[in-house]
């Protein structure tokens, strides 16, 4: 990438406290140019996790008594947290970098390039005019399918759209309709008495609490829905559901389980944003602002003058086989 990213001052740093079922790779927080490279950084440890580094070495506290495994730990996390901070902004700039300049490469070039595939159409007409060739003639039917119109939203969505926007069929594709209408106006006897049943037992009037009326206001939404399919088997399902009660909170994890399995989220936040950077990279116009990384404007206009030395040329070539 190019130098207009910003580099991240700090890097996660590794997992400070072996833990066999941790996982945590906390990787650096490099510049996303160098994510293909180094796995967005490979960078120092910090905080000195290990090497007595950063807050006055690791396993002695102020007093000089052992430091808690707990706020080694939670020293790491926080330092992870800002690492991430950095490199997200370093990947984001350069993501609306890649975008800005993909919009202004449209739309300061693309009337080049269409022109250029317009003088090439004609160009190959022109030859397989004069020659009559069959190998010719099939070029400029190629040549000229390239500059053909691209079909409108109507051609591209068919019956997706209609006077009030998006058809009701495709509507229900996207939301949990069924596309298909029912079998039937009035669903059967079973499901209405199954559909009550789940009412009167689930409704939300009789939480007695917020959180109650919370899961109970979620489960009629899935109950309704299944009523409106005439789905007998959801509505059983849901009925089971019902009666094996809301499942049991999980045991609130230690402070230490929950510093690793912040580690391991941020680990694979940095993955994640790495990819992004190695695909903003590779991209053709990634590729592109890497040529100039102190001047892409200054590219575009190299681009535009080349763009318009071919034209010229083509024009040329065009009134020669015209003349």
């Amino acid at each position: 990438m190019s130098e207009q990213t910003e580099q991240s001052d700090q890097t996660v740093p590794e997992e400070p406290v072996a833990s066999p079922d941790a996982g945590v790779d906390a990787g650096g927080a490099g510049e996303p140019g160098h994510a293909a490279d180094s796995d967005a950084g490979g960078g120092s440890d910090a905080g000195g996790v290990g090497d007595g580094g950063g807050d006055g070495g690791v396993g002695e506290a102020a007093g000089g008594g052992e430091e808690r495994p707990e706020a080694r730990l939670d020293r790491a996390v926080r330092a992870a947290e800002q690492a991430l901070i950095e490199f997200e902004i370093a990947v984001e700039t350069f993501r609306v970098e890649v975008e800005n300049f993909s919009r202004l490469h449209h739309q300061k070039l693309g009337p080049m390039y269409s022109r250029l595939d317009e003088l090439d159409a004609l160009i190959a007409e022109a030859r397989a005019a004069r020659s009559g060739d069959p190998e010719d003639l099939r070029r400029a039917h190629e040549a000229r399918a390239l500059v053909m119109p691209m079909p409108g939203v109507d051609e591209l969505f068919n019956d997706w759209l209609d006077s009030d926007g998006m058809s009701d069929d495709a509507s229900a594709m996207l939301t949990e309709r069924s596309v298909r209408p029912p079998e039937r106006v009035r669903p059967s006897e079973e499901v209405r008495k199954l559909y009550r049943e789940l009412v009167r037992k689930a409704h939300p009037d009789l939480a007695p609490d917020e959180s109650e009326r919370e899961r109970r206001d979620a489960f009629i939404v899935r109950v309704n829905a299944a009523y409106g399919r005439g789905d007998e088997q959801a509505l059983r399902e849901l009925a089971e559901e019902w009666a094996a009660g809301p499942a049991p909170e999980a045991a609130r994890p230690s402070e230490s389980e929950e510093l690793y399995a912040r580690l391991e989220w941020l680990a694979a936040r940095k993955e994640l944003l790495a990819a992004v950077a190695r695909e903003l990279e590779d991209s053709a116009i990634g590729s592109m602002l890497r040529m100039a990384p102190e001047d892409p404007d200054r590219l575009l206009e190299e681009i535009a003058e080349q763009l318009l030395e071919r034209v010229s040329e083509r024009e040329s070539e065009l009134a020669e086989l015209a003349g």
